[in-house]
């Protein structure tokens, strides 16, 4: 059977090196997910792949169906290679992290494109020299969001009863937040104020990164909020975290 030469928008979230000059592409593609692209003799074609090989690039990519997961690469048309993220490690390692994080909590094949439209903003606002801690805060609610694990926030996750300027405690393993009447000693102390930030976050379209700005307490608690839910969902930690830290 002859398989007919296909294309997409795809992208590069690492590479392998194979063999002599073989390439290895970890792809994500938003109508395709995560997928494993196969570029022969790579690294010696500079015509074909010697612009879009680097992690962050986005191009567009003709393939062909490879054996069992794999596609084999024929071609590729860079669209942004982000270059401008290699030149800043603190961005390098968030934006290393970002990818990791979707890797991690994406099946292969699994098509998700508002996370690909997420990590994309995500990754051009790093690039254009936004807030890395507003960023990091806005891509980790968003993504537990967008794949269904976001917690109780306004109200207490076990009695529902919503808050009213109380104090509060969070707990992720209990489903969120809890009144202190639920929770007892258990949880984590956060302020109103914190979980309302990040519930109002959410009524902005996940494109948008621009014209946040949160206030030092309310990234502290945010952090560990988001923390505590992505170690609930997350099969290991991610290897980026020692980077970033």
């Amino acid at each position: 059977m002859i398989s007919h030469l296909q294309s997409c928008e795809a992208l590069v979230l690492r590479h392998t090196n194979y063999g002599e000059s073989d390439v290895i592409l970890s792809l994500f593609i938003s109508d395709y997910g995560l997928q494993k692209g196969f570029a022969k003799s790579a690294r010696k074609s500079r015509k074909r792949f010697s612009a879009v090989l680097d992690p962050f690039t986005q191009a567009i990519f003709q393939w062909k169906p490879g054996r069992g997961h794999f596609w084999w690469l024929q071609d590729a048309e860079l669209l942004t290679s982000r270059i401008g993220l290699r030149a800043d490690l603190q961005r390098l390692a968030l934006a290393s992290y970002g990818v990791e994080l979707v890797e991690l909590m994406l099946d292969e094949g699994q098509p998700h494109p508002a996370v690909f439209e997420l990590l994309c903003c995500f990754l051009d606002f790093l690039e254009r020299g936004g807030d890395i801690f507003s960023a990091k805060l806005l891509f980790e609610l968003r993504l537990i969001y967008l794949l269904g694990y976001m917690p109780h926030l306004l109200h207490c996750s076990e009695c529902l009863k919503i808050f009213d300027g109380e104090l509060i405690r969070f707990d992720a393993i209990r489903g969120g937040s809890l009144c202190l009447s639920c929770a007892g000693s258990a949880g984590l102390a956060v302020g109103l104020g914190t979980v309302g930030s990040l519930a109002r976050s959410l009524n902005v379209g996940h494109k948008q990164f621009d014209g946040f700005s949160f206030g030092q307490k309310t990234l502290q608690e945010a952090n560990l909020i988001l923390q505590q839910v992505l170690q609930q969902v997350l099969p290991r930690e991610p290897k980026s975290m020692q980077f970033l830290s």
